[in-house]
């Protein structure tokens, strides 16, 4: 990974592919193929790149951010999973956050939660911490949210269960979490009087 534009400007030489140049072949290949498989692949790809801040720019310029979003809608497991850890990679950038925001990113985020894919769920509820702003907060701890991730920490997955209860202890009130039991409660009783 390279710090900053020079470093990488230094690497890659005058005559060599410039990193904007491979991220836009990238996503002119994901938007041109039929092949689901290449899609994946190329989506995997443009994930890794979001790791690296000197990419956010051109990230950004390329719409990369709407294009992972997109995915989360997609019924292909693999297209939401490499979707949802694109946006988380690049989520921690305050104006890549912002047009996540902007976009509805909270509402797409939160369709990743019911995913049978568990790397999907993991990168969902790491982005929503992420994505925790004064302005987005109480969106991001909605009832719905906290009753998930009440249920989620008390799977018997150590990964979930853990990540759900650092969600809920560093995001969530004490009246969030009691009105989500209740809510939980209430689910239990219908459910047995059946």
């Amino acid at each position: 990974m390279f710090s900053t534009k020079e470093q990488l400007s230094k690497r890659t030489g005058p005559h060599g592919i410039g990193r904007f140049s491979y991220l836009q072949a990238l996503v002119t290949e994901f938007q041109d193929t039929d092949s689901l498989e290449s899609k994946q692949e190329v989506l995997a790809n443009l994930a890794n790149f979001a790791y690296d801040p000197v990419n956010y720019e051109y990230m950004r310029t390329l719409n990369v951010i709407d294009l992972f979003l997109d995915c989360l809608d997609e019924t292909d497991e693999k297209l939401a999973e490499f979707g949802i850890g694109g946006l988380c990679n690049l989520c921690l950038d305050k104006i890549n956050k912002e047009e996540i925001l902007k976009n509805g990113g909270v509402k797409f985020v939160m369709k990743c939660l019911s995913s049978p894919n568990e790397e999907t769920v993991l990168s969902a509820i790491t982005t929503l911490m992420y994505l925790v702003t004064p302005v987005s907060k109480a969106e991001i701890t909605a009832l719905p949210i906290v009753e998930c991730m009440l249920r989620f920490s008390e799977s018997s997955n150590p990964r979930l269960s853990n990540l759900a209860k650092v969600f809920l202890e560093d995001y969530c009130d004490g009246a969030q979490i009691e009105a989500a039991r209740q809510v939980q409660e209430r689910r239990s009783a219908q459910s047995s009087n059946h």
